[in-house]
């Protein structure tokens, strides 16, 4: 996900190995270590959801 990362770099103005960096840290406070079964950005974005009770259109699940 280069592409992601570089955007993000452009956006911010600064490098690309800096975004990199400060995504691996998150991920790793989110005890998410690398995986290359599964797309780690999805992985945490659906554990945000299910913790904080999110589901499908934005309704709060039962």
């Amino acid at each position: 996900m280069a592409s992601g990362n570089q955007a993000i770099a452009a956006r911010l103005v600064v490098t690309d190995g800096a975004v990199h960096e400060h995504i691996r840290s998150i991920f790793n406070k989110l005890d998410l270590p690398p995986d290359h079964e599964s797309d780690r950005r999805v992985v945490s974005v659906l554990s945000h959801l299910q913790a904080t009770g999110v589901g499908r259109g934005g309704k709060a699940l039962p």
